[in-house]
């Protein structure tokens, strides 16, 4: 029986633990922890953490109380539509100088970012932006219009009823 700050040692008492291996039982819990997180996390890798984005064609319809050149922005969409005599057409509402989305206007559009201003065919009248805004397809299918937003058109194609 050995004696410990004036206190005899019960036989029943735990053996005390050396700082050593305290210490290599902990980095050998903190390795085994950092494996477990790990592996769960390579177990969420092959399912996408993607949202799926809209697709760059859709439906429009045209609303009948819309005046020639007045310009109808899709709600959610980063295009604007024009309809006169000679049909309808559409023009990105990107800025082509840093990716702003652009506001019509009575005039034509306007960048809240940076101050560029394009006519209502998108050519730029007050820069940054260093070229027009793009002229996006359109095609006709019945009544509705299909807009693609990845294929661009020379400015001023316009699709026809």
């Amino acid at each position: 029986m050995t004696v410990k700050a004036g206190k005899p040692q019960s036989r029943l008492d735990p053996e005390p633990m050396p700082r050593r291996d305290f210490l290599g039982l902990s980095a050998l819990w903190t390795m085994a922890g950092a494996l477990l997180f790990s592996a769960l996390g390579m177990l969420k890798l092959p399912k996408a953490a993607v949202l799926s984005s809209p697709s760059k064609k859709f439906s429009v319809t045209l609303p009948e109380t819309l005046a020639a050149g007045e310009a109808f922005v899709p709600p959610g969409r980063a295009v604007a539509m024009f309809r006169d005599g000679e049909g309808v057409h559409a023009v990105s509402t990107i800025c082509t100088h840093l990716g702003c989305v652009v506001k019509p206007t009575t005039e034509g559009f306007e960048c809240p970012c940076h101050g560029s201003r394009f006519a209502v065919d998108g050519e730029v009248t007050r820069g940054p932006a260093p070229k027009a805004l793009a002229w996006l397809k359109v095609s006709n299918k019945g009544g509705t219009w299909v807009v693609d937003e990845e294929t661009t058109v020379p400015a001023g194609t316009k699709e026809t009823a």
